[in-house]
């Protein structure tokens, strides 16, 4: 053991040595649902809206992708109490949402809209498409 051991930045009480820390959301569907439609009251809508939002996001592959890597992200940075908020906002939210958004993104032809203030439209995805990864993630 080296005299810069005791400088780590790894939190050895997260996890068990060997074992990745349990997910805080079980799926890309649950972050969806649970965090990032709340997170974004913008007002969206069809039309001259300035964003767009898709309720059954999860038929849109690029959506599918962005906002996986958006909770893998998140699930990553959590952790990180010193600058995880902020590293996840400035690096990932901030670059993937506006292109998402966007009138000419994914859910360009959306005609989803909501309400000033209210979480983004929503649709549960079919059954078994998002299958909750801590069930599955020790399993053999």
């Amino acid at each position: 053991m080296s005299d810069l051991d005791d400088f780590r930045d790894e939190d050895d009480s997260a996890a068990e040595p060997g074992t990745a820390p349990e997910l805080f959301y079980g799926s890309a569907d649950e972050f969806v649902r649970e965090r990032l439609r709340y997170m974004y009251s913008r007002r969206v809508g069809p039309g001259n809206a300035s964003f767009r939002w898709s309720a059954r996001w999860w038929e849109h592959p690029e959506a599918l992708a962005r906002i996986d890597a958006l909770w893998r992200s998140w699930e990553h940075l959590r952790l990180d109490a010193a600058t995880g908020s902020s590293t996840w906002w400035i690096e990932h939210a901030d670059h993937h949402m506006p292109i998402l958004m966007s009138p000419e993104g994914p859910f360009a032809k959306s005609e989803d809209k909501n309400t000033p203030g209210e979480p983004l439209p929503y649709e549960a995805p079919p059954v078994g498409l998002f299958p909750d990864m801590r069930k599955q993630r020790y399993e053999g």
